[in-house]
This record gives C-alpha cells, sequence and structure tokens, in this order.
C-alpha cells in the first residue's frame, strides 16, 4: 500500500455530539483495493477499538459491503462504527435509508438530519437471542472481574446474549459496584477467547427505561469500550428474552460516564420481533 494508493482514513466518535465523548472509530468509505492486511495495519495504525471499511458501495442503491477491524482481529460485528459509517454516509450521498451488509448478515439503518445538520443513526440489528450463562462462564467471569455473586442483581440473572456478536451479560446491584470496574485483564481476555464473547455487558438497572453499562473488551487490545452498539442490542434481546423490557420497548443506555467520555444509546426492542433498533449520532474527530 503506497501513498499514492492509501484511502482517507476518516475518524469520528459514536453514540454522542460531543467530540469529547461516545467512542472513537476509524472509517473507510473506499478500501475496495485493501487486503485483510492493509485493513489490520490501518485499524492499528488508527489506534481505536474498531475501525470499518466499506469494501464495496452502490450509492444509487444506497448499498455497501462493510467489515470491521479491531487493532488485533477482524470483528464480525461493532455498533459503533456502523453508526459512525452510516452518519458519514449520509453527510456525503444525503440522509435516508441505507442497507450495510456485514459479514453477521444485512444491517438496515434509517438516517435523517436534524435542524442544525447533525445526524442521527439508527441500526436495525440481525435477530437477537439470549441463554443464560452456566456455572462456570459466571464464576470465571466474576473471578476475572474481581467480584463476587453476592454483587450481582438477582432480578437480572447472567446470561450470554447475542446482537451480532455473543457477550457475556452481568447486572450489578449498585451504581457504585459499577464504577469501580478493576479487572484482571489477561485472565478475561483468556475466558473471552475461550467462549467467543466480543465485550462483556455489566449493567446496573437505575430504572426499566435507564440503564448504566461498562464493557471490557480485552480480546479487542482494548481495556473498555465508551460505546458499545452491539452489546447495546444483545442488552435490548436479552431483556426481551427475560420479560424483563419496559412497556413501551424502548430504554436508553449510558455508557462511557465512568472513563470520561459519555456516550448515549437509545433502544427499541419488541417481545414480536427478535431485531432489536438501536439508535445514536456521531461527530467528526480531528486528526
Amino acid at each position: 500500500m503506497t501513498l499514492q494508493t492509501r484511502p482517507e482514513i476518516l475518524r469520528y466518535t459514536a453514540f454522542t455530539t460531543d467530540p469529547a465523548g461516545g467512542n472513537p472509530a476509524g472509517v473507510v468509505l473506499d478500501a475496495a483495493a485493501l487486503d485483510d492486511a492493509a485493513m489490520l495495519a490501518i485499524a492499528a495504525e488508527v489506534g481505536y477499538s474498531e475501525t470499518a471499511f466499506v469494501t464495496a458501495a452502490d450509492d444509487g442503491a444506497r448499498r455497501f459491503r462493510l467489515r470491521f477491524f479491531s487493532p488485533l482481529a477482524e470483528v464480525a460485528f461493532c455498533g459503533h462504527a456502523t453508526v459512525a459509517t452510516a452518519v458519514a454516509t449520509a453527510e456525503r450521498i444525503g440522509a435516508g435509508p441505507l442497507v450495510f451488509d456485514t459479514p453477521v448478515g444485512e444491517i438496515a439503518l434509517d438516517t435523517s438530519a436534524g435542524p442544525a445538520g447533525s445526524v442521527t443513526a439508527t441500526l436495525t440489528s440481525v435477530p437477537t437471542r439470549s441463554r443464560p450463562a452456566d456455572d462456570e462462564e459466571v464464576s470465571a467471569s466474576l473471578a476475572a472481574l474481581r467480584w463476587s455473586a453476592e454483587d450481582l442483581d438477582p432480578a437480572l440473572p447472567p446470561h450470554v446474549a447475542f446482537g451480532g456478536n455473543d457477550h457475556l451479560v452481568l447486572a450489578v446491584a449498585t451504581r457504585e459496584r459499577l464504577a469501580a470496574l478493576d479487572y484482571d485483564f489477561d485472565a478475561l481476555a483468556e475466558i473471552m477467547h475461550r467462549r467467543g464473547w466480543t465485550t462483556l455487558q455489566l449493567v446496573w438497572r437505575e430504572s426499566p427505561e435507564l440503564f448504566h453499562a461498562r464493557d471490557p473488551f480485552p480480546i479487542g487490545g482494548v481495556v473498555e469500550d465508551p460505546a458499545t452498539g452491539a452489546a447495546a442490542a444483545a442488552l435490548g434481546g436479552y431483556l426481551r428474552t427475560l420479560g424483563a423490557l419496559p412497556p413501551s420497548g424502548a430504554f436508553t443506555v449510558r455508557q462511557g460516564e465512568d472513563l470520561g467520555r459519555p456516550s448515549l444509546l437509545r433502544v427499541e426492542a419488541s417481545a414480536a420481533d427478535p431485531r432489536v433498533r438501536v439508535s445514536g449520532q456521531a461527530v467528526v474527530l480531528a486528526r
């Protein structure tokens, strides 16, 4: 990859309107000529938890093929990089519906422009699913997190939930326990590699309509994600499985606050549809 063939690398932060908040993502809108090694090298250079690469584009049909890379490996799906790419695309070809073909399947998106020109993107996930975590999964994860079973909320049992990737969902009983996250990076990475989990979705339920979340991501070489759209979709599916959705099916996830990068994710789920909608904004970051 020479300087002449190197594509433009955009930098956005998703699930926020403030460049100091949200989860940064790299976006490469013209990656058709890049092979796997080149995409991985760019993701490592950018250094964010994920970079999205558009490997095929049809602006007229508003359909695009995406791949996602962390600094260490390809990731099957990434919600915040999807939102960032949708916003970047809408800024160039106009707001409206988009379709992204990803390694986990087709992701439909709606984009709309606000009065100040900001773009909101809503992704509709692939069908979600959720199952109870087994005793070994829970005990090993608690040990790596340096938590105990008494720290958990008995009303929201541990599950492995899927929203494009698998995530272990652990709900804690207090906001203080969530704020005091200090885990064994290598031990948790080993468990996650063995189980095929992308992040842990650690949550505290303030109310049926409001959750606080933290998402360790050691297998991507990142201590923690400030906003995780795929995990938010998985959380919607988890709550649907438990029958714990609010009456409207809509709730908010606040994430990144303990990192100093506040993020806001709007989630809509329905008992009648296994797919989940996750909405947010994204703004450009200076290089």
